[in-house]
């Protein structure tokens, strides 16, 4: 018999014992030892999941054993921190979509390194697990030639969820939310070479980044699991379809950068889609996942809830060979993606692999763009993050991105593809905190990179500067 056989029979087994003998599905699916009456309700802060030391020769185990899930499964959930750094305690933070540890969990149904830094606020509350996680950055932004501005602006989101067991599997509720509409407006903050959707309806944002909706997400979920996998299912409006790596905001690699990456387009852009449903299989340390989303990207009202028919696919295989590495290779057909030009639809593949180990975090990815009406186009992008002592964080991006996007309709180049590339680097150090809460301040600088033939339009190599104020819950 195949292994998805028997992962299948098994999984219909759970679901009938659970159905049939109270109490059967809870102990087997919630993967730790103590009933819900004795939760604990400590407040703690998430980090990297670690070993436990090695007992000395001879030694006689004190306190109770751990438990383990029936049929030898993982418990799914993570080490925490007390929050103060007085050392560490367990603190039981189920996995919303697996039998895994929490820490492998990203934004939508998308997976990190398990060893990534993971920020957010826990506690147990009467059989739920609840999280809050959230960041502001105050951006003082200078972009440098003749398509620069300077722009004072706020990036930020702040987000929530709360799971529970519900009958053999555990339900899970998830909202993410921004005031960019308010503190970035409608036309964004100035970003040289960023392309992609619209200020007001009718002409592209060109050199300029859009601001966020202020519904970023709003999906739940269901999951069932069992010794060797589990199934799930994921609905949002709006919500982040299987494809991708998780989205720039959330990446280890990337969150300390309060810019968007100038290839947001080509790798992440559908984490906000108005319209999801998500399928997808785990086996220890394979994903499987196919999506049915609505492809048309966010308007120019960023106050609204948008519906419309799922209409695109797409399909994602993840791998995570070891806690320190997450591989994902996905593909998707987004139909009519653009409001201002409807006619266009897009196939989108995308590569990537994200490392992480001991505050280091790097991600390398590829993404590529193919319209029927379009020529193909290509984006790398290359970022790490390195944190020092708990306070400091260095942080790095390169990307080379081929746009078709950088001149208006009317203007003879537009249409024309450039190759075109942007390096930036910063540094940012916490000067307040607490059990809950962090404040810094950082900078960042950036070199555009453009081709002879831009350079009557950009400069030479435009330089581009910011300072910037953190404030997160962690």
């Amino acid at each position: 018999m195949r292994w998805h056989d028997r992962y299948s029979t098994r999984l219909v087994s759970a679901l009938a014992m659970a159905l049939l003998v109270p109490g059967v599905g809870h102990a087997q699916h919630e993967g730790h030892g103590r009933p819900p009456s004795t939760a604990r309700s400590d407040t703690v802060r998430s980090t990297l999941v670690r070993k436990p030391a090695t007992a000395k020769p001879g030694a006689r185990p004190t306190g109770p054993a751990p438990a383990r899930p029936p049929g030898g499964a993982p418990a799914h959930v993570g080490r925490a921190h007390d929050g103060a750094g007085r050392g560490e305690r367990n603190h039981d933070v189920p996995a919303l979509l697996g039998a895994y540890p929490f820490t492998r969990e990203a934004s939508g149904t998308a997976w990190q390194p398990e060893s990534a830094p993971h920020a957010g606020r826990h506690v147990a509350r009467s059989g739920w697990s609840l999280m809050a996680h959230g960041f502001a950055f105050a951006v003082a932004d200078r972009q440098r030639g003749p398509r620069g501005e300077d722009r004072v602006f706020s990036a930020n989101m702040f987000m929530g969820r709360a799971s529970r067991r519900l009958g053999p599997g555990r339900l899970g509720v998830r909202g993410m939310m921004s005031l960019e509409p308010l503190t970035v407006g409608k036309r964004g903050y100035p970003l040289l070479l960023q392309t992609g959707e619209t200020a007001d309806g009718v002409t592209h944002l060109i050199d300029r980044q859009h601001p966020h909706d202020l519904f970023m997400e709003l999906a739940g979920s269901w999951s069932v699991s069992d010794a060797n996998g589990s199934a799930f299912i994921y609905a949002g409006l709006p919500g982040e379809p299987a494809l991708g790596p998780p989205a720039f905001m959330h990446r280890p690699s990337g969150e300390a950068n309060p810019e968007s990456p100038i290839g947001h387009h080509w790798l992440d852009s559908s984490h906000i889609t108005f319209g999801v449903v998500t399928l997808g299989l785990t086996r220890e340390r394979v994903r499987l996942e196919v999506s049915r989303f609505h492809g048309r990207e966010p308007d120019q009202d960023r106050w609204n809830v948008e519906t419309g028919k799922l209409d695109s696919y797409s399909a994602r295989l993840t791998w995570n060979p070891g806690p320190d590495w997450s591989l994902q290779a996905s593909g998707g057909r987004i139909e009519s993606p653009e409001q201002l030009d409807p006619d266009t639809d897009v196939d989108r593949r995308t590569v990537s692999a994200m490392w992480s180990h001991r505050g280091l975090s790097a991600l390398a990815a590829w993404g590529r763009n193919r319209g029927k009406y379009r020529p193909t186009l290509d984006a790398l992008l290359l970022e790490g993050a390195g944190e020092i002592g708990g306070r400091h964080t260095l942080f790095a991006r390169a990307e080379r991105v081929e746009k078709n996007e950088l001149f208006a309709d009317g203007d003879p180049r537009a249409g024309e593809v450039f190759i075109v590339g942007r390096l930036s680097a910063g540094y940012v150090v916490d000067l307040l905190g607490s059990r809950s809460f962090s404040g810094g301040i950082g900078a960042l600088g950036s070199v555009s990179l453009v081709p002879e033939n831009l350079r009557s339009v950009y400069g030479d190599t435009p330089l581009s500067a910011s300072l910037f104020v953190r404030a997160r819950v962690r």
